[in-house]
């Protein structure tokens, strides 16, 4: 194991994320029973964050769920659910992603050109595995990361509240493309933010070498329905 010869005081930041990974599950999250326990996963920490009203139902899931073009997963250590999030790609037939619903504007006319997008959305985490992980963040935003190279991307988004725009330019490079908005269902504005996959992934993972993956981990994701979806691997 990588972190055999070392303490953990030792190890870099790259090692302990490196050696985080070892013991990850991306789960992609397909059954009534695993959805269900992702939409309470939102619910709390939306709430938590002060993003959203109190709901007597306790869970949060929209139409985007549902689409053909939608990954959702769990991430699990050590098979305790840690993390979730949203992967939408548009691609040729399956163009609807859920930033197309604040940011037309911005992206209507790029994805009728057939400019492919991944928007990694509902990213949220157990409040007790944030406290205790701090490398979780860039474990749980890996799978978007996976995502632009699988799906062949030129794109990967980020629709997210002006707090957090600095972690996403400084992991992904991405650069804000307009002022906050509101968005439906949240009480707080978010920005849309993107960045240019081929040309800034091999920095990224040049800068953070656990960003890395094989054809094979990516294929294990990502590879099922829509079946007319064309993938680079």
């Amino acid at each position: 194991m990588l972190a055999a010869n070392k303490s953990e005081d030792q190890l870099s930041f790259t090692d302990r994320v490196a050696a985080f990974l070892e013991n990850v599950d991306y789960r992609l999250m397909s059954s009534p029973e695993d959805r269900e326990t992702i939409y309470r996963l939102r619910y709390d920490a939306y709430l938590r964050e002060g993003t959203i009203e109190p709901s007597p139902s306790r869970r949060i899931t929209d139409k985007y769920d549902d689409l053909e073009n939608s990954w959702i997963f769990g991430i699990y250590y050590e098979e305790e659910l840690l993390s979730s999030i949203r992967l939408s790609v548009s691609l040729p037939g399956h163009s609807i992603i859920p930033a197309l619903g604040v940011f037309g504007d911005h992206l209507e006319g790029p994805i009728a050109n057939g400019t492919v997008y991944v928007d990694p959305t509902r990213f949220v985490a157990d409040a007790e595995a944030a406290r205790r992980y701090p490398v979780l963040p860039y474990v749980t935003l890996r799978a978007a990361f996976l995502a632009g190279g699988y799906f062949n991307a030129d794109y990967v988004l980020a629709t997210v509240r002006r707090e957090h725009q600095a972690f996403y330019k400084r992991v992904l490079q991405c650069t804000p493309l307009c002022p906050p908005r509101n968005y439906p269902s949240l009480t707080k504005p978010i920005s849309l933010m993107s960045v240019h996959y081929p040309t800034s992934s091999l920095k990224v993972a040049q800068r953070y070498p656990f960003f890395h993956s094989t054809v094979a981990e990516r294929r294990a994701l990502f590879s099922r329905p829509p079946r007319s979806v064309h993938a680079a691997a």
